[in-house]
């Protein structure tokens, strides 16, 4: 279903498209449907039983995997007959001193720090409300925070650099894969997972509705 274009729109109930910026009325929609933008087609509102409930439990899985892959070996190289292991936590720690004290404090904030504390920011703004609940005293503000670090947290990003940097030392020790890097590769599938069922206005709106109620 689309959206309806107004001219003259109400600001309490218009939203605008993200894309193209057309206002559009607010209005209810199904489970299962989609609102989408008139002039550009992109969805605006697409609700689903269950999304909430879903969203947490998945919000909480990723943040067992964030710990597990924190502090859990990352890989084991092996060469000449030394053999290291480390993990994500070793690696930042390896640098914290001297001049790469500043990558250190990089990888500790994008890599560790904000995709962990996005995790608990969405789970506090939305776990009240997948319960039946009223929502958390400044959920709004948790699930803005939230939105608005998205960009920067990157452990997918993260996830992706390391496999094109084994692909390079491949050729130069024997690498053997912990179990934390693992732990992240789930972790990429589980936040995809989750942003797939986020529809991000339809949480807004619940957050508005039942602060009122």
């Amino acid at each position: 279903m689309n959206a309806r274009s107004v001219g003259l729109p109400d600001p309490e109930a218009m939203i605008a498209c993200p894309v193209c910026d057309t206002l559009h009325v607010a209005g209810d929609v199904p489970d299962g449907a989609q609102a989408r933008c008139v002039r550009c087609g992109t969805v605006l509102m697409s609700p689903r039983r269950g999304a909430m409930t879903r969203i947490l439990m998945l919000s909480v899985t990723a943040a067992i995997l964030m710990i597990a892959a924190i502090f859990f070996p990352f890989l084991e190289l092996s060469a000449a007959g030394f053999r290291r292991t480390s993990s994500v936590f070793d690696a930042v720690a390896s640098f914290a001193n001297g001049g790469m004290a500043p990558l250190s404090f990089a990888v500790a904030v994008l890599i560790i720090a904000l995709p962990l504390l996005r995790l608990v920011a969405i789970a506090y703004a939305i776990g009240p409300m997948a319960l039946g609940w009223y929502p958390a005293p400044h959920a709004e503000r948790a699930f803005r925070w939230a939105e608005a670090v998205r960009p920067w947290a990157m452990a997918e990003v993260f996830i992706v650099g390391v496999g094109v940097a084994l692909i390079k030392v491949a050729g130069l020790a024997k690498i053997t894969l912990g179990p934390a890097f693992w732990a992240f590769a789930a972790l990429v599938l589980v936040t995809v997972l989750k942003d797939s069922f986020m529809c991000r206005l339809t949480v807004w709106k619940t957050l508005e509705e039942r602060r009122r109620s």
